[in-house]
């Protein structure tokens, strides 16, 4: 081992920014399990010279024994093993992580619903396929996760031919109607280890403004004093629409639906670009001020993880006035560089680990898992190593667009 480089927590350098949920892809949650359960599943001379915790260091969501800590984050039922009956290497680090350390939210799925992967007639409430995936959906989120979106349907289901086919979902009412039911199920069977949000949909003002007022009171305490949901998770036109969401605020501020120890959280789903970091902060920090001190929002995307899927790097975050983004590369992928002891050239502390050998791994005429030899240098664990990488720098690249802009605003 070269050299011992101390863990760098981001969870310290938080603050009291809106809290992004990096969207953990199933690759990388399986990979950590099956290099934790299956022996040499990554050889011992796989894993870089540096990496004194091992792949398991890898694991974002620990404070000790790990590269970086991360608390907050994001898990969807979509790609999860939904049997809680028998063990999951996919989801061990999910299912068996220590609650003190970190905070998830579970995604329930409902893009499953609407892209057709989930069949079933969602718009009846005796479907038995429909009626199987609700009951597996509501177990894993109150068996895993600190907070879980409810199984909405998205109003634009019926526009998709595939979806509106494989859902029975074929106009806007029926989505709200289908999500009533789900609804419905989740608040009358949940055991109360996990709190749920209410997720408002509409992919244009009336039919947000529809949705919010055919879906508000399952969020009542009022009219659920003992079953209601704790808070609100915006989809469609309602998180990329800052005069809706605005109003929306304005809305659940005067229906009583923005309670302190009751509504405390606000999602936004999809949600990558740093302005609407920046300015999901002043909402956060408005409410806090002028109504509930414990009011957090989160938001989520996945682009760290679809990068290195896409074969790019992270290579810096620019902010300034003509460009304000993390960056993305197309990522070396090279045999020459196989063994290689050149520094990987880019800033995380996975990077301060590794060397270019590490992610360019295959020589020319070494063979792949599968016997062949490929175009590629890479094998699964460069994606891996580049995914650590990647969700390094967003996380750092959203924290460090707060603080700039906290100072811009004080000059």
């Amino acid at each position: 081992m070269d050299k011992k480089i101390p863990t760098d927590s981001l969870t310290d350098k938080q603050k009291d920014y809106a809290t992004f949920l990096p969207a953990m892809s199933s690759f990388f949650a399986r990979d950590l399990g099956k290099a934790r359960h299956e022996e040499d599943y990554i050889l011992p001379k796989r894993v870089p010279q540096n990496f004194e915790h091992g792949v398991e260091g890898l694991n974002y969501m620990k404070p000790k024994d790990t590269y970086f800590y991360y608390k907050w984050h994001l898990y969807s039922a979509g790609h999860a093993d939904l049997n809680m009956k028998h063990f999951s290497v996919r989801d061990d680090i999910i299912r068996n992580r220590d609650r003190k350390d970190n905070w998830v939210l579970g995604d329930s799925g409902g893009f499953q619903i609407g892209k057709g992967v989930w069949e079933g007639d969602w718009k009846d409430p005796s479907c038995p396929k429909a009626k199987k995936k609700r009951e597996q959906v509501l177990e894993f989120m109150d068996g895993n996760m600190d907070y879980g979106m409810i199984l909405d349907i998205p109003a634009w289901v019926s526009r998709s031919p595939q979806g509106a086919k494989a859902s029975n979902i074929n106009s806007y009412q029926e989505a709200v109607d289908g999500t009533k039911i789900n609804n419905d199920y989740f608040m009358k069977n949940r055991n109360g280890n996990c709190k749920f949000l209410n997720v408002l949909q509409g992919e244009n003002h009336a039919d947000a403004d529809d949705w919010y007022q055919q879906m508000k009171d399952y969020c009542d305490p009022k009219k659920y004093p003992n079953d209601h949901f704790n808070g609100w998770s915006m989809g469609g036109q309602n998180m990329c629409d800052v005069h809706l969401v605005l109003k929306r605020l304005v809305a659940l501020r005067f229906d009583g639906l923005l309670e302190k120890g009751i509504h405390d959280v606000m999602h936004f789903l999809g949600t990558s670009k740093l302005e609407w970091a920046t300015l999901l902060t002043d909402i956060q920090r408005a409410v806090r001020k002028y109504h509930n001190e414990n009011f957090t929002v989160t938001f989520d995307c996945a682009s760290p993880f679809i990068a290195t899927a896409h074969g790019q790097v992270y290579t810096q975050h620019v902010h300034r006035n003509d460009r304000f983004s993390y960056i993305m590369d197309k990522a070396p992928d090279s045999k020459t560089l196989a063994g290689s002891d050149v520094a990987f050239p880019w800033n995380s502390p996975i990077a301060e680990r590794i060397k270019m050998g590490d992610v360019c791994w295959y020589k020319p005429g070494m063979l792949n898992k599968l016997g062949k030899e490929g175009k590629t240098s890479w094998d699964s664990f460069s994606y891996f190593l580049y995914m650590a990488h990647n969700v390094y720098q967003h996380i750092e690249s959203v924290q460090r667009a707060n603080e700039l802009t906290d100072a811009a605003s004080v000059q």
